[in-house]
């Protein structure tokens, strides 16, 4: 699934997450097992030991398509 918002676009699937960058067109990639999601904040946050990122999405409808297509529960 793509889900775009206004930093770039998402690719998401049960696997894992690319999210595509619109300004200096980087993408980062992580894994299912390196995702966590908080919902309070809308953020997806890879941690992947010595690589960390997180991403803020603009609202709710694209943060809980995201986390539907990952699997994973929001904290």
């Amino acid at each position: 699934m793509i889900i775009e918002f206004s930093q770039g676009k998402l690719v998401v699937t049960p696997f894992e997450i690319q999210c595509r960058l619109n300004v200096s067109k980087v993408v980062l990639t992580a894994m299912i097992d390196d995702i966590k999601c908080i919902a309070e904040r809308l953020l997806i946050i890879a941690d992947a030991g010595a690589v960390r990122w997180s991403i803020q999405l603009d609202n709710n409808q694209q943060f809980y398509e995201a986390i539907e297509v990952l699997g994973i529960a929001p904290e």
